[in-house]
């Protein structure tokens, strides 16, 4: 067993040069195993991610959750990908994300050799064990264009491979109990988490889409499907393209959510989609996430997510929903999986507030508006059109972002 430590003062210099360092650890051949912990100040002006690399490529992030964590050929911390340690110098990542002006003295410890703990795994595990499929609430059958099925869906939440509370396990079933027919599974800086999809989802019977909430100090994006890692650390204007390569989807996440909200240069050039109905948005009077979307442009696709993290997270999953039009053909869950991330390359969304809640569904070249009488539906020009109506259809005009609301100027319902 070998120990590589690091202990020094980081100050709001080391942070003004780059939010992100790296710390080097040599594996030799064979290792058996990395334990890596960090010791920092229990003050709430001090806050530190960490993540590691290897001599091969990225293998796990914890952000702020976790103080340890170990990665071995067989098993890893959860946040972290297992397999072999491959010589050569790997690398322990800090993020800088909150010093105090006095800055902080931090202890890195990395422990190469045997591992007879893996931070975490066994309390993963028993928690994984534990839940139970629950009851599917009556599904909610939506008017369709032909060919195609509208189906629910949550594009945001987290575990315990990241920042969670819960295993993945529970996300799919607090899924299955809002009703949801897909759930976009995206924790932060990692896809240690899409190994245990395909499983849980015959399990449990909901798409469990893989995702990745790209995370940084000044904005976050999910990119979803199995793409491998998007680097955070690089511009964010270099993961559109990265992403779109790699046959993955991206969306720009809360983009005005406190200081989550996305201030990331793009020059130009925008991701497919964008999420425009966050959890965070409680008043729907405040036209603040409309404005962005109609500044941003209508023609970037909807897409919603609870961003759920644990039971104080502001709503559960499927608040809001979001609804896709998927391949009628589509019926177990990774097929529902793969036809949603089809659904969102074409543009087929709209967002209610929950799974029963109003709604407003672009169907070729109409709208159908459901459980929304005396709104307004207002196209991207600016022209309204009266919902009298329970169940109403209106002609589908232009394309693009189309929103509903009420005479008090809430918004109820959005499409594209």
């Amino acid at each position: 067993m070998a120990l590589t430590s690091f202990k020094r003062t980081w100050t709001l210099d080391d942070r003004a040069e780059s939010v992100w360092h790296s710390l080097p650890v040599d594996i030799p051949p064979g290792c058996e195993g990395l334990l890596v912990t960090l010791t920092a100040p229990a003050l709430d002006s001090v806050v530190i991610d960490i993540g590691c690399e290897g001599a091969a490529g990225w293998r796990g992030w914890s952000g702020g959750a976790r103080n340890t964590f170990a990665i071995t050929p067989d098993a890893a911390t959860p946040g972290y990908v297992p397999g072999e340690l491959e010589p050569g110098t790997w690398w322990i990542i800090l993020g800088l994300h909150r010093l105090p002006v006095e800055g902080a003295e931090l202890l890195v410890e990395a422990v190469t050799g045997k591992v007879s703990t893996i931070p975490g795994l066994a309390e993963y595990a028993a928690a994984t064990e534990a839940v139970v499929v629950p009851a599917r609430p009556p599904r909610r059958i939506l008017p369709a264009s032909d060919g195609l099925k509208w189906i629910a869906g949550d594009f945001h939440a987290h575990s315990l491979h990241s920042d969670g509370s819960t295993p993945i396990a529970n996300l799919a079933a607090l899924g299955v109990a809002a009703g949801l027919d897909v759930l976009a599974c995206t924790d932060h800086n990692t896809e240690a988490h899409h190994p245990e999809l395909p499983g849980l989802s015959d399990r449990f019977g909901i798409g469990l889409i893989p995702g990745q909430e790209v995370t940084t100090e000044s904005g976050h994006a999910n990119a979803f499907g199995q793409i491998g890692v998007i680097d955070f650390r690089r511009s964010a204007h270099e993961w559109i393209p990265e992403v779109a390569t790699r046959g993955g989807l991206l969306s720009i996440n809360h983009p005005l959510s406190g200081d989550c909200s996305w201030r990331q240069p793009l020059y130009g050039v925008h991701p497919p989609l964008a999420e425009i109905w966050h959890s965070s948005w409680l008043d729907r009077r405040w036209g603040g996430p409309i404005a962005w979307w109609e500044s941003w442009s209508l023609t970037t696709t909807p897409i919603g997510g609870s961003d759920w993290h644990n039971p104080s997270s502001l709503s559960l999953p499927g608040t809001p929903t979001t609804w896709l039009a998927v391949d009628a053909t589509a019926e177990t869950p990774n097929e529902l999986a793969e036809a949603a991330l089809e659904a969102l390359s074409a543009g087929r969304t709209s967002i209610s507030a929950d799974y029963n809640a109003p709604v407003v569904l672009r169907n070729t070249n109409e709208f159908v508006i459901l459980n929304a009488p005396n709104t307004v539906l207002i196209s991207p020009d600016g022209t309204r059109q009266a919902v009298r109506t329970a169940t109403e259809t209106l002609p589908a005009l232009h394309p693009g972002g189309h929103v509903l609301a009420t005479h008090t100027g809430e918004f109820v319902s959005v499409t594209h």
